[in-house]
Parts: structure tokens; sequence; C-alpha cells
């Protein structure tokens, strides 16, 4: 079944109120997590909800609170989430950070104490809008092994940037590993094979079975490259920010247990630096020189393709997730018929 963007938000807000969440706590993890479904992400969109749910309810996600700044500098500053919704102290973070670099031309806050964000690009994005480079890092509970090794110790590490332009959508969004943890939970949920050169089961070996590659590793992208950069992610998004690190992470999958993850929020404000739109002709000039020939796409091209689709198509509900919203209901004696018919 599909659902729209108005009736995703609506579901999600519906829930967390009768959960009593934080109404703007609420509000920012809808819009996150439908910016994750929008943008093709489905991995960490509502798909990862029933998650938070069980994190509620475990106690590890703090329905109401705020965060603690403990230390700040003019053009930097560390936060406790107060292991609060991760998008809500996300957000925060990277807010803070803007408003630094209005000031110093870079600002960057470190986070720990927090839970699961949802799609890293959502909060580059904030830069964005405010016509700064917005830098966005996370570690998370290990799910890659180092290469040569067997053991997972890394996390998929997740890295976004996004830039300003005048006539262009210049954002990446990804992963470290060759795949994100939450695609194989996706797989897992709709019953489906992953893709070849993905993941090693527990014994080292090549497997298609997300099962199997839950309790083994994920492969790290381009081999010894993308190693190199999640294991520099994990020192700036664990010792750095005062996060766990390595084996030391938990929570980013398993919401029942608190969540240790450490994330880095950096924007940079071109106009402290020359003349803002210089800055963004020449940006729009390169990106002219690379789509000079036919069929080229930039980073953030398919972004741009699968928000007009799925506004105009809708969100994809595999049955199984479905049926688990359908518990989340009853279990609070909810009525969601108004949102999801059978």
């Amino acid at each position: 079944m599909k659902i729209t963007a108005e009736q995703e938000k609506a579901i999600i807000t519906k829930i967390l109120t009768e959960l009593d969440v934080d109404p703007e706590h609420a509000e920012i993890v809808a819009e996150v997590t439908l910016d994750a479904d929008l943008k093709g992400f489905s991995s960490h969109g509502i798909g990862r909800f029933p998650q938070y749910i069980r994190g509620i309810k475990a106690g590890t996600i703090n329905p109401r609170g705020d965060i603690e700044i403990e230390n700040e500098t003019v053009s930097t500053a560390i936060i406790n989430g107060n292991h609060l919704f991760g998008h809500f102290v996300a957000y925060k973070g990277m807010d803070m950070a803007m408003e630094k670099a209005r000031e110093t031309g870079i600002g960057m806050v470190g986070i720990h104490d927090s839970n699961h964000f949802g799609v890293a690009g959502y909060y580059s994005d904030m830069a964005i809008m405010e016509d700064m480079i917005g830098i966005v890092t996370a570690n998370t509970e290990p799910a890659v092994a180092p290469i040569g090794g067997k053991e997972p110790i890394l996390g998929t590490n997740p890295i976004a940037i996004g830039i300003p332009s005048n006539k262009h959508y210049v954002s990446v969004d990804m992963a470290t590993s060759a795949s994100a943890r939450g695609k194989l939970l996706e797989a897992v949920r709709r019953g489906e094979k992953i893709p070849e050169n993905v993941a090693l089961d527990a014994d080292g070996r090549p497997t298609i079975d997300p099962h199997e590659a839950l309790k083994g590793s994920i492969l790290p992208f381009g081999a010894h490259k993308g190693y190199a950069l999640a294991f520099m992610i994990e020192i700036m998004a664990g010792p750095l920010v005062k996060a766990a690190f390595g084996k030391g992470v938990t929570g980013t999958a398993n919401s029942e247990v608190m969540c240790t993850k450490g994330d880095l929020m950096i924007a940079i404000d071109p106009s402290k630096i020359g003349d803002l739109d210089f800055f963004k002709n020449q940006v729009d000039e390169f990106i002219g020189e690379v789509k000079s020939s036919e069929n080229v796409f930039i980073p953030g091209d398919m972004e741009v393709l699968n928000v007009k689709n799925h506004w105009d198509q809708g969100i994809e509900i595999d049955d199984e997730l479905y049926h688990q919203f359908k518990d989340i209901a009853g279990d609070l004696n909810l009525d969601i018929s108004d949102i999801f018919s059978d």
C-alpha cells in the first residue's frame, strides 16, 4: 500500500502525541522521517519508526526534556543530548553550528548521549537553506569489520555534505559501508535478499542473506578507502565529542539499550570567506562543466527526482510495516483507520 506525505506525518505525530512526546520533538521527528522517505532513503524513514517506539517503551529515548550545553566557545560546542530523540538533538546541534558560523565563519558542534537521528542529509540541508555548507558525521554501533578482520568494530558511519547553489540541490548523504545497516533491517522485514559484495556472515564468507549479514559484518565501500574514511569518522564522532567508539557504541540499531554514539555537526558560512554570490556562481559554473555531457548526474539529482516521484505517487508501506503500525496503534488504543485502511 501507499500513503501520502501528509498521511505519513499524521501517523507519526499522532502516535508520538499519544506517547506524550514533546510537540516540538514530535514535529521534528516527523519532518526528518518524511524527508528520508521522500528522498528515497526508506531504510531511515518510516520503516525505522517502530524502533523509536521500542526505545520510548524501554526508557532509552526520553520523550521530553532539553539538551545540555556542556562546553562552548565562539565557534564550538559540546551537547549532551540527555537521551532525547536524536532528530531533535541533531536539529538543535546544527542550528547552533549555523549560529556560530554566522559570527565566526565556521561552527562545529559535537553531540553525545543522543539517539538515532534518521537521515544525516536533513541536517546538512538545514545549512544549505541558510546559504551555508553543512557537514554531518556520526558513528554507529559496530557493523563493519576492519580490512583483514571478521569481527565488526566500526560503524556504518555516515557522512552528509550539502553545498549552496543558485540552480541546483548539491548534496551527498551516504554510509561509509557498502550498505547502510538499515537496508539490511529493511530486507529482513520485507523477506528480501541483499546484493552481492555487500556483507559477510559470521565466518567471514560472502552472503546475500540479510539475517546472516546482521550476524556477521558489512563490507566498507571501496575496500580500504571506505574503511579509512569510517575509521576517521569513528574518532571524530566518538572521542572528539565525548561519545563511545568501536565496540562501545550501542543503541543505534537496538533501541532497547542506551545509545552511546556521537554526532558532529559543522556549518561553514562562505560569506565570511569571500563573496557569497561569487561562490555560488562558481559552484554553478563547475556543475555546468560536469553536466556538459548528456545524462550526467551530480550528487543530489537522484534525491530531487525521488522527492517529486514520492510527492506525486506516494510512499510505499510494505505489509510487515503496516502490521507493525497496527500493533503499535492497538497497544495505545489509538484509532488510525483514517490514515490506514485494510
